[in-house]
């Protein structure tokens, strides 16, 4: 048996095994639960790479997991309460059974496969995710507050303090807004005063290179800007809790923009803003809802992304700044 295994205090998986925004939307009701259950040791089972992120919500420890393909790494039997925050399908439902908790928390689901039937609220369409989890823990009699989402501030300061942040990265091809806008709207802002900052991940150094080239062609260096690809989740996180502004698309960049109250114009494609989009506060949703074509894994931009424009973008930054 794994440490985890031996430690005498029950324990509580939550099963999220997603990215980084999956998380930040999750915070309410990963907070929920710890109120719910102080004395448990709770476990957030999701990619290695998340694990930085976790530390941020406080009181969460890891269990990584890379998929649903396998088993998680608990033996049967050692969890008290399983939660399914990942969704209500069967790969989830599963991973879930196979731990054979207590206790389970998930949503309604019928008998399937050699599943058993669980009792919960039936899943709606069309619900922020926030309060899609707040819901289902209502349900089980476990109060969350659905705009308790605010995130610990990184241990580590931003290196770039004040920065404008435009986030050239997405997970998926739906999401890539052309490099060439981002690199207008740089060279726009970085005239207005801007101290522009490009990020992304390891994969995505070569388009936030490429957005820098391009700004350079219309006089503007951010040879010194891009950060995408050095940065882990801290700096990252550090980065976005201390922007002046956050320019992204529908990603975990957003998603910390509304953790940490920070200004943001956020481009949405595939994914409907009612469903993933910023809570209240000082942030601009941009997107074509007519022109929605809804493939999240599409290769290439949706739709409803492309119709916004650079004059979009800037117009948007204007209306948030003082």
């Amino acid at each position: 048996m794994n440490t985890i295994e031996n430690n005498k205090q029950p324990v509580l998986l939550a099963l999220r095994a997603l990215k980084l925004g999956d998380l930040l939307v999750a915070v309410p009701a990963l907070r929920g639960l710890r109120k719910a259950y102080p004395d448990h040791r709770i476990l957030y089972a999701a990619p290695a790479w998340i694990a930085e992120a976790l530390e941020l919500v406080g009181g969460i420890d890891h269990l990584p997991t890379p998929g649903l393909d396998d088993p998680l790494t608990m033996a049967p039997g050692t969890v008290d309460v399983a939660v399914n925050l990942h969704g209500n399908g069967p790969e989830s439902r599963r991973r879930i059974d196979e731990l054979q908790a207590r206790r389970v928390i998930a949503h309604q689901s019928p008998a399937l496969d050699g599943l058993p039937a669980l009792e919960g609220p039936e899943w709606v369409t069309g619900r922020h995710e926030r309060e899609r989890w707040t819901r289902l823990l209502a349900w089980h009699g476990i109060d969350a507050d659905p705009l308790d989402f605010r995130l610990n501030k990184p241990g580590i300061p931003s290196p770039r303090p004040g920065a404008t942040v435009i986030h050239v990265g997405a997970a998926y091809g739906s999401r890539l807004w052309p490099i060439e806008r981002f690199a207008d709207v740089a060279v726009e802002l970085a005239a207005a005063g801007h101290n522009v900052v490009l990020t992304g991940g390891t994969s995505e150094r070569d388009r936030a290179e490429a957005t820098a080239a391009l700004a350079k062609l219309k006089g503007v260096n951010l040879d010194g800007g891009v950060l995408a690809g050095q940065q882990g989740l801290a700096a990252f996180a550090a980065t976005i809790a201390e922007a002046r502004l956050v320019v992204s698309a529908d990603t975990g960049a957003a998603h910390l923009a509304s953790a940490y109250g920070r200004p943001s114009v956020v481009l949405f494609g595939p994914a409907p803003a009612e469903e993933w989009g910023p809570p209240p506060g000082p942030h601009k949703v941009l997107t074509a809802v007519g022109l929605r074509r809804g493939d999240v894994f599409a290769p290439d931009p949706d739709p409803a992304l492309l119709a916004v424009g650079v004059r979009d973008v800037l117009e948007a930054v204007d209306s948030l700044e003082p």
